[in-house]
Order: C-alpha cells, then structure tokens, then sequence
C-alpha cells in the first residue's frame, strides 16, 4: 500500500480552477519533487495534503486512510510541513519553537520536550542556537529550525513548500545540505523547489505540474533528458539554465 495516495484532487478558489484532477502515489523513503510555474498550484497541493487548505474534490489518503476522517493534529503530526517563510513563533527561542508541538500536540512532559528538541536541532546543526530567538538567525538556520520542528514530531512525510526561497544564495546550500541528508537516511519528502541540482540528485520522481494538472511524472533523468511533453523540455530548460 502507497504511503501518500492522491485521487482526481480538485481545488478552485471562487472561479479560478487551481488543481484538476490531480493524482499520484508516494512509497515509504520516496523523495518526490514537484516543479511548475509560478500560480501552477504547487503550494496549494501541499496545503492540501495536510489540510491547511480543503480540497473541493477528490481524495487523499495516507496509509490507506482519509486524510479527511482524520483528527488534524494526528494528521500535521503524520505530516510535517516546512513553510517558504519559516512560521516561526518571533517570542520562542528556537528550542521553545520546537518544543512547542511536542508539549501541546504529542502531550509529553516538558523536561522529556526539551530533550527531544535539542536532539533534533543537534542534527539540523543548531544546538549552539538553542536559545537564540528568529530575530538572532539567519534565514538559513530559521529554516533549519523549521526543518528540526518537523522531524521531532517524528513524521511519516514531510512536506517542504520552497524552503530555499526565501533565503540568500549563500545560505541555501546549508538547507539543502540538510534535505540531502534526509533522503540518504530514508525520509520520506515531497518537495516543492526550483533548485534543480537537488531534483537531479535526490529525487526517486520529478513531477511537472502546470495549469494545476500533471503534465509529466517520472524519473528526474527522464523528464531532464528524454521528457515526452515539450512544455517540460520548455520549462525545465528555461529552469536549468537560470539555476
């Protein structure tokens, strides 16, 4: 049974159609990368999974189950996601940002919370940072804190919504420096990004989603050299040639 399952998903937002029909599978310690233009629907098909945002038809599934007949806080525990703008609380330290879900979602006792948070910021690279607030970090370790956020809930998928963005070149390879390492050790991500060395490298399977529809779905290496569509050959040539 596919881990994430996603039937004929639609979204609209009054009369703009954002998503149609949109479907696929993910495997345990799959890393799937979605890339498209901008207002493709790439985001909203995140916030979709996790029910941020409710789609207007279709299904999900996780592990088989209704994403819809779930509890929400046992589905964002199930799925962690790592906002484009970080969502970090401005007056928690950066233990206290990741302690919070583990108090006030997963209910354990604040000494054993902390523990936890420190050992997960020990392995984005933040332990040092503990009790620096955002406004101490740079954009990078925000994100890395955000990323530490996800993994102490003890995910079993982990959405990443353009976590590079927001962020100076300089500082994105230490968060891609993290993402890699997360699919070396089996994480299983779904990923929205245009840095394509990351998909080249790290992707199982590359989707292109235009128009809110799936264009083309496989392989990073087929889609990059041998694509069938040629709005992919388009785009992911335009793309390459930027980054």
């Amino acid at each position: 049974m596919s881990l994430l399952r996603l039937e004929d998903v639609e979204k609209s937002y009054g009369k703009e159609e954002v998503l149609h029909g949109v479907g696929f599978e993910m495997d345990t310690r799959d890393v799937d990368v979605i890339v498209g233009p901008s207002g493709s629907g790439k985001s909203t098909l995140l916030r979709c999974i996790n029910r941020l945002t409710e789609i207007d038809g279709g299904s999900i599934f996780l592990d088989g189950e209704d994403v819809h007949a779930m509890d929400e806080n046992d589905l964002r525990r199930r799925v962690g996601m790592v906002f484009q703008d970080f969502n970090l609380f401005a007056h928690r330290t950066a233990v206290g940002n990741v302690t919070l879900g583990l108090t006030e979602v997963l209910d354990l006792p604040s000494g054993e919370a902390h523990d936890r948070a420190m050992e997960f910021l020990d392995r984005v690279g933040l332990a040092e940072q503990a009790d620096s607030y955002p406004a101490e970090l740079s954009g990078g370790q925000k994100q890395r804190v955000g990323i530490a956020r996800s993994l102490a809930m003890d995910p079993e998928l982990i959405l990443f919504d353009e976590p590079t963005s927001a962020l100076d070149p300089e500082l994105i390879g230490e968060v891609l420096g993290v993402m890699n390492d997360l699919a070396d050790e089996g994480m299983t991500m779904l990923c929205v990004t245009h840095e394509m060395g990351f998909a080249r490298s790290a992707a199982t399977t590359l989707t292109f989603l235009d128009d809110g529809r799936i264009v083309e779905r496989g392989p990073p290496e087929q889609l990059f050299d041998d694509p069938e569509h040629d709005r992919t050959r388009e785009f992911l040539g335009d793309l390459t040639e930027i980054h």
